[in-house]
C-alpha cells in the first residue's frame, strides 16, 4: 500500500515529482540519508528495483554543481551514481540506488586493505581527470577561509577561547606554514571529502559520493582524508604502509608526486590543515546547525594532531598553542 501523500510542501513536491519520473503513481518514498548541508536523500518503495531521489532545496543548495562534478567524473571513468532523470529548477534528482551501507559502514580490521587497495584505485583515476581551465582552484582564498573556521568555530564558539596576542601569533605563523604547503604542492583533481563514509562498495567501485566541491588542489590531500578519516581511525603504521603503496601507484601511472619522504610530510601537513578545519565544521554544524553528533568525533582530531604535529619543529607554534591553551579548554569541555 502507498504513503499518503505528505502534508508539507516540499515531501509533496518531492513525492509528486518521483512518481511522475518513475511513472509509477503509487510509489513511495522512505529515508535514506542527509548529509552535513541541505541535501536529503530518499529512497523510492513500491516496484523495483529501488531508486535513490536526492533533493537539493535550489534556495538552499544549487544541484548544478553537483551535476558537472558528476559528469566529469564519469566522463575520466571514475565510478559515480547515475543520473535516470532530473529537473534542475527544483533541485531534484533520480539516481540509480547503489545499496545501503557505505564503506565506512562495512571496512574493518580484517577487511581494510581490500577497500582501501580499491578505494585508491578509483582516488587515482580521479586525480587523473583533465579539468576545464575555468575549474576553480584550491588557492590561498579557499585555505584561509578553512583557517578561519577553526579559530571562529573551535575555539571561539566551542570553547570559549580568545586567542592572547602570543597564541594568535602562534596560530597564524603555524596556519601559514600549513597554507604555504599545500601552495607548493603539484595540483590535481581533488575531492576534498574522500573518505570511507563517501564511498559505496558496489562491483564496479568503489563508487564515489559527495564530490560537488571538488578543486584543482595539492596531490596529497585526498590520500590523507581517506587515511586520516574524521570517523575512522587507524595504527600509524598501517596507515603508512596505505600511503607508501598509494605513492607508488600513483608514480606508475605519471601523477606529479614528489620523493617518498616529501610525499609523506606533504600528507601529514595536509593532514593537519584538514584536521583545523574539520574541527571548525564540526562546532558550526553543532551550534548553528543544531546537528551536535559530528563533534563526538572531535577527540579523533586532537589524537591524529597529537600523533604528527610534534614530529616537525616548524610546527612548534601550534603544539604549543594546543598544549598550552587548546587541550585544557577541550578537557573541561568534555569532562
Amino acid at each position: 500500500m502507498s504513503e499518503p501523500a505528505p502534508h508539507d510542501p516540499r515531501a509533496a513536491q518531492r513525492l509528486d515529482w518521483t512518481r511522475a519520473a518513475l511513472g509509477d503513481a503509487a510509489a513511495g518514498l522512505e529515508r535514506a540519508s542527509t548529509d552535513a548541508g541541505f541535501r536529503s536523500y530518499w529512497r523510492t518503495t513500491g516496484a523495483a528495483p529501488s531508486r535513490i531521489v536526492m533533493d537539493s532545496p535550489p534556495d538552499k543548495e544549487d544541484v548544478r554543481p553537483w551535476l558537472r562534478v558528476r559528469d566529469l567524473l564519469e566522463a575520466g571513468g571514475v565510478r559515480v551514481p547515475r543520473v535516470l532523470a532530473r529537473d534542475v529548477e527544483a533541485g531534484l534528482l533520480l539516481l540509480e540506488d547503489l545499496g545501503g551501507p557505505t564503506v565506512a559502514q562495512v571496512i574493518d580490521a580484517a577487511n581494510a586493505d581490500v577497500h582501501m587497495d580499491a578505494a585508491i584505485a578509483q582516488l587515482i583515476r580521479l586525480q587523473s581527470l583533465t579539468l576545464p581551465e575555468d575549474f576553480p582552484a584550491f588557492g590561498e582564498a579557499l585555505l584561509q577561509r578553512d583557517a578561519g573556521l577553526f579559530e571562529d568555530w573551535f575555539l571561539h564558539r566551542h570553547l570559549g577561547i580568545t586567542l592572547d596576542c602570543e597564541d594568535a601569533e602562534r596560530l597564524q605563523l603555524a596556519q601559514r606554514r600549513l597554507m604555504d604547503n599545500a601552495l607548493a604542492q603539484a595540483r590535481v583533481p581533488t575531492h576534498r571529502d574522500y573518505m570511507p563514509r563517501n564511498l559505496m562498495p558496489v562491483a564496479d567501485g568503489p563508487a564515489v559520493l559527495d564530490f560537488q566541491d571538488m578543486v584543482l588542489g595539492p596531490i596529497a590531500y585526498d590520500p590523507v582524508s581517506l587515511l586520516r578519516d574524521a570517523f575512522l581511525s587507524w595504527p600509524e603504521a598501517r596507515v603508512e604502509d596505505w600511503l607508501r603503496s598509494y605513492h607508488a601507484r600513483a608514480m606508475q601511472v605519471g601523477l606529479p608526486v614528489p620523493a617518498i619522504g616529501d610525499f609523506l610530510r606533504d600528507a601529514d601537513w595536509c593532514g593537519v590543515q584538514r584536521h583545523l578545519k574539520i574541527l571548525g565544521i564540526f562546532a558550526r554544524l553543532h551550534h548553528r546547525d543544531g546537528k551536535p553528533r559530528y563533534l563526538a568525533d572531535a577527540p579523533r582530531f586532537i589524537a591524529y594532531l597529537d600523533a604528527v604535529v610534534p614530529k616537525y619543529r616548524e610546527l612548534d607554534p601550534l603544539h604549543e598553542l594546543l598544549e598550552r591553551t587548546v587541550k585544557p579548554a577541550f578537557a573541561k569541555v568534555i569532562s
